[in-house]
């Protein structure tokens, strides 16, 4: 790549998704070693000059923490290494659900690991599908925000439009789910759930008639999944005639997988943002690389990126 002004480098856990993207773009993935010591701490370092590029980081700051202190340690290495630049290519933005104070005596998590990012060093910043779009707001550097509905529409058209309605697992993301109930010309139901704490739902109703429906339920984010798959079991008792789900981030903390294999679903899509190790013959995994590389592409000639948005 010495003929190109940028490099790119991954860290540990995104390095599947890296690959994807320098393969996409035709180049190689920057030589970086990362070393980690006995007691859990661990060092980067480039193995190759870095001086005046412009450096693309992908690092989706998904559990455990040790992925965001990589990324920060790589955006530091990178600082004084005296890159031109430091892009933070984040597929995955952790810590998004806690954007604001919701309760007295509680942290805003994403202003935190923003100020984080900023503070490390880095120049702009790339991500996809964030849980509130007002996250951006919390950077003073530019952000790519982009989108999964490139990748999810060309594989919704294959399903029956005829008898399709959009749905929305829970009331947040209602802005979500019309935006592909507009785009794709068919009604939109929402689920309305009340939860006892985190991860527990105590109570759940649906808004909007599903009788005879295919169903597709929209979220950015499936974590234990007890909010899809009931959501879907809902949709069934309502006389839905099949439910299908898609999710950009595919957190899928245990016990998710068996969650949705047992469940009500057909079918459930994801992206590649986060790397889906689990067994489960209802997830269906569609790669977003070609879509980052065209981005990172855009941003090193300075075009606009907003041709990538389909929804």
């Amino acid at each position: 790549m010495q003929d190109k002004p940028f490099k790119i480098f991954s860290g540990t856990k995104s390095r599947y998704f890296a690959e994807k993207v320098c393969n996409s773009l035709g180049c190689p993935l920057g030589n970086m070693i990362i070393e980690h010591f006995a007691d859990g701490e661990f060092s980067v370092s480039y193995e190759e000059s870095i001086r005046g590029r412009q450096v693309f980081l992908i690092q989706s700051t998904f559990p455990n923490s040790d992925n965001l202190m990589e990324l920060l340690l790589m955006i530091d290495a990178a600082k004084r290494a005296s890159a031109k630049s430091i892009i933070a290519v984040i597929p995955y933005f952790g810590w998004a659900r806690q954007d604001r104070k919701d309760k007295p005596r509680v942290s805003i998590g994403a202003k935190l690991i923003a100020d984080m990012l900023s503070t490390a060093g880095i120049s702009r910043l790339i991500t996809m599908d964030l849980h509130a779009d007002q996250i951006q707001g919390f950077f003073d550097v530019p952000v790519d925000h982009l989108y999964a509905s490139g990748v999810f529409v060309d594989y919704m058209k294959t399903f029956n439009q005829e008898n399709l309605v959009i749905a929305t697992p829970d009331v947040g993301g209602t802005k979500r789910a019309s935006a592909y109930a507009k785009f794709l010309g068919c009604p939109m139901v929402i689920c309305y759930k009340i939860r006892k704490k985190a991860n527990v739902i105590s109570d759940m109703q649906i808004i909007g008639d599903v009788e005879g429906m295919d169903v597709l339920l929209i979220d950015d984010i499936v974590d234990t999944a007890g909010t899809m798959t009931k959501a879907a079991e809902l949709m069934m008792q309502n006389g839905a005639k099949s439910v299908r789900a898609v999710a950009s981030h595919a957190v899928m903390s245990d016990p998710a997988s068996e969650r949705v294999d047992s469940s009500s679903l057909n079918e459930i899509i994801f992206t590649d943002s986060i790397p889906y190790t689990k067994s489960c013959s209802k997830v269906k995994v569609l790669s977003v690389a070609d879509m980052f590389a065209n981005a990172i592409m855009r941003v090193c000639n300075n075009e606009s990126i907003s041709s990538l948005y389909v929804v």
